[in-house]
């Protein structure tokens, strides 16, 4: 059973190296891992994968000794948890803006006492080997569960979801929440949410983060804590490379 390199940073007090994707390329994990990252965030949700293909993408993540955050498209109980029995070091659950649907989702991936997470324990991440509580204690130690506050009502209940116990960290979906806060009726701001999420973090010894949308926005995010900021993809990647070498082409072309 492998251990947290997320968590271990976090605990350390240390921000943790993390990008993102959304493609089944395999042989991105090693070049991440290999780059010195410590988490990939895995994008099921707005990118369709088979449960095989995430199979396969967390065995390469185990392989390179690299955690995988997975973000699910689904909240079914049982397929929650069996990401994690797949190998996931963590789950991130988009649209989380009440206390009450974090501890839904506490129950669902946590082992008791935080949570009713059922057990198997021949998995990838039990080394399919049946391990008994060592495997249950380890997983509730080892694994994390982030939510995502991505909406003004999450922004609002920010310190009642930080106070769920079983919740380790909050990420900010400044997308969704940029969406909603140009077509609805809040004062909410970007900017507030940041400042909210980080004295929430703080006050309840959680980690916090969001995607790096700049070098001068990470800088940002990092100097008021968040320990958990994605920085680089896999499309931005093929995009620039792309773009790039189709200039380099014009140059030469005309």
């Amino acid at each position: 059973m492998r251990n947290s390199k997320t968590l271990a940073k976090v605990r350390a007090g240390k921000p943790v190296r993390m990008c993102s994707f959304g493609h089944f390329i395999p042989a991105y994990i090693q070049m991440a891992a290999d780059s010195g990252y410590d988490c990939l965030w895995l994008d099921a949700e707005h990118r369709a994968f088979t449960d095989r293909e995430i199979q396969t993408l967390l065995s390469y993540c185990h392989r390179f000794d690299i955690d995988c955050m997975l973000r699910p498209p689904t909240l079914e109980k049982s397929r929650l948890y069996r990401y994690l029995e797949d190998g996931a070091t963590g789950l991130m659950i988009p649209h989380v803006s009440t206390a009450d649907r974090a501890a839904e989702l506490v129950q669902s991936v946590k082992f008791p006492p935080l949570g009713d997470r059922g057990q198997d324990g021949v998995g990838l991440d039990a080394g399919f080997l049946s391990r008994g509580d060592e495997y249950v204690e380890h997983a509730n130690r080892e694994t994390f569960l982030v939510v995502q506050i991505e909406t003004p009502q999450a922004v609002g209940n920010i310190d009642a979801i930080a106070a769920v116990p079983g919740v380790d960290g909050m990420f900010i979906g400044p997308g969704d929440l940029g969406l909603r806060i140009r077509r609805t009726e809040t004062n909410v701001t970007i900017a507030q949410a940041n400042a909210d999420v980080a004295a929430a973090a703080a006050k309840h010894g959680k980690f916090w983060g969001g995607p790096g949308l700049s070098l001068e926005n990470i800088q940002h995010l990092y100097q008021l804590g968040a320990q958990m900021i994605a920085h680089g993809n896999d499309y931005d990647g093929l995009l620039t490379m792309l773009r790039n070498s189709s200039a380099e082409l014009d140059a030469i072309y005309g």
